[in-house]
């Protein structure tokens, strides 16, 4: 491919690094989301980062070019590795595509990673920066809802502990997610909280409604004021916001019940003649239904407030979810 030039994007097509070698899987599941990605999107381009012996398949895909990497950030490495001992690893090469070199444009506009979502964040920030105005970049990611739609929520883990100053800057960032990418003028926001009551919650949450309702006030955000974890749910506001600790519980509290329901459907459905029967019957109905619910549609999170796009996909994702 000697037309494609690894410093500068064709024009009109959108080229993307892909950290092949984080995640519990690897190239594994990688190159076979990639491979798939590619044929389904021809405005695309991907940067594939990683040992050149792992990648050696994709060697002669179209639109694709092999970035080599000599380390990897494993999924028990600890930030520090990730930042100052692994200066090589796939994921940081992968991220470093983002970085403008000399006058000339970044490699990619936008970077995936399936690896260390502690390391992912540490790095990302260290070489790309905040915003101006942001603390903290903070996870975001959608929900399906009742309503037919999705829910964002942020954060979803970068942030254990936040101040009520973090959980306002979420709130802003969010606002401005949703604004881009679903054209709502003024997305409603809610505060994650244990009631609608203003004096629920803990010291922080409520000096963090109170920054909210502030904000609201100067026309900053649309603050609807403190909604509950059903409310993710159902739809009641456009945006959920939470620190990371809560955040990550809700998500993987959500991805599991969805497994489960659908585990107890498929095993109701197979007990009997009669009943497989009825599952042919219900098979269009049962297929919408997976398709509402699989977790695996909704894996890519966006790390909010840096100076580039990141994202976060499962470390445990298969190939359909990488994709």
């Amino acid at each position: 491919m000697s037309s494609f030039d690894p410093r500068s994007p064709t024009a009109g097509l959108t080229r993307i690094a892909v950290d092949c070698m984080g995640g519990d899987h690897g190239p594994a599941v990688t190159l076979p989301a990639c491979k798939a990605f590619l044929a389904a999107h021809p405005a695309a381009e991907l940067l594939l980062v990683g040992r050149p012996e792992a990648l050696a398949e994709a060697a002669d895909w179209p639109r694709c070019k092999v970035v080599a990497a000599s380390e990897v950030v494993s999924m028990d490495d600890p930030v520090e590795a990730a930042l100052r001992r692994k200066k090589d690893s796939s994921m940081r090469v992968a991220i470093n595509q983002l970085k403008c070199v000399g006058d000339a444009p970044p490699a990619a506009h936008a970077c995936v990673s399936a690896g260390n979502t502690g390391a992912l964040m540490a790095v990302a920030r260290y070489l790309l920066k905040t915003l101006d105005g942001i603390d903290r970049p903070a996870i975001a990611s959608v929900m399906p809802n009742q309503s037919g739609g999705f829910t964002t929520v942020l954060d979803l883990g970068a942030n254990v502990d936040c101040t009520a100053e973090h959980l306002l800057q979420f709130a802003l960032m969010g606002s401005a997610l949703v604004s881009a990418v679903d054209g709502k003028a003024e997305p409603s926001v809610g505060l994650l909280n244990i009631g609608e009551e203003v004096i629920k919650g803990s010291e922080t949450i409520k000096r963090a409604g109170e920054l909210l309702r502030l904000a609201g006030a100067a026309g900053q955000i649309n603050f609807y004021g403190n909604v509950e974890g059903n409310d993710i749910f159902k739809g009641t506001t456009d945006l959920v916001v939470c620190d990371g600790f809560v955040g990550n519980v809700a998500l993987k509290t959500a991805e599991g019940l969805a497994t489960m329901i659908s585990t107890i459907i498929r095993e109701e459905f197979s007990r009997s003649w009669v009943t497989k029967a009825v599952a042919l019957v219900a098979m269009p109905v049962l297929a919408k239904f997976k398709a509402r619910v699989d977790h695996r549609r909704f894996n890519g999170a966006a790390l909010l407030g840096l100076r580039g796009l990141v994202f976060k996909s499962h470390g445990s994702a298969d190939a359909f979810a990488f994709e």
